[in-house]
């Protein structure tokens, strides 16, 4: 969970291109999951749960991070099972040394039907290639392991979670220059279009889903048919009784 550097690449020309792009999507996502427990794991210099209206709203990070309200590592959350409605992870699995054991805590933290929303680079993009490139002695953000949304799904799928929505963006070069990056624009708008899944950078929610769980809900049908069958009985009691009379 600890991204040193990460922040610094940030305000770069590209890591804007990114944040950007990222924040406006995870704003969409959080505004309508509801509940009352949401927890941001990672990143803790950024708000990932500001457009979420749930009452408790909580960052988590290690010990040295700015904005944290509770220092922890990201594979031991100290929290009880079946106690969160939602975990924001941005860029926390790529950078991981126990990513499978960060996802196996957020499910066990999650609420059945809560939801874990992921933010990752895809290996299968530009951004994917300029990893390989820098991979022996690159920074960050590109000594990451980057995760595919295939095998992210299929990680998932074990852990009993379902992929609800996700998103790809960020189809231009992660270029140094801003002056290049706004050349590339037309990229962004044709990938968009021609093919979205080479993305850079991707955006899931997943939801819990407990077997043999059904919500259960007031039987109307029943009532209304036990009302209208009574009905008659009653009338016909006012009227005999009225005969008697």
């Amino acid at each position: 969970m600890s991204m040193p550097g990460i922040e610094a690449w940030l305000q770069s020309p590209s890591g804007r291109y990114l944040f950007e792009w990222e924040c406006a999507r995870m704003d969409l996502v959080v505004s309508d999951i509801f509940g009352f427990n949401a927890v941001q794991v990672g990143l803790s210099d950024f708000d990932f749960l500001r457009n979420n209206r749930m009452p408790s709203r909580i960052r988590c990070d290690l010990p040295g991070s700015a904005n944290v309200g509770l220092f922890c590592d990201a594979w031991a959350l100290p929290f009880a099972t079946a106690s969160i409605d939602l975990v924001v992870l941005p860029h926390v699995l790529e950078f991981s040394p126990h990513p499978h054991q960060v996802l196996r805590e957020v499910e066990r933290v999650l609420m059945p039907e809560g939801s874990v929303v992921v933010s990752g680079l895809n290996p299968f993009s530009l951004w994917g290639l300029r990893r390989y490139a820098a991979r022996k002695g690159g920074d960050l953000p590109w000594k990451g392991q980057y995760l595919s949304v295939r095998r992210l799904k299929d990680w998932l799928a074990l852990l009993g979670m379902e992929i609800q929505a996700g998103v790809f963006g960020c189809h231009a070069p992660p270029m140094k220059d801003e002056k290049w990056l706004r050349r590339f624009a037309f990229v962004d708008r044709a990938g968009a279009r021609w093919w979205p899944f080479a993305g850079g950078a991707y955006v899931i929610q997943a939801v819990k889903r407990v077997q043999g769980m059904r919500l259960i809900t007031p039987n109307w049908r029943d009532r209304r048919a036990t009302a209208k069958a009574l009905s008659p009985v009653v009338q016909k009691h006012h009227k005999e009784s009225g005969k008697r009379e």
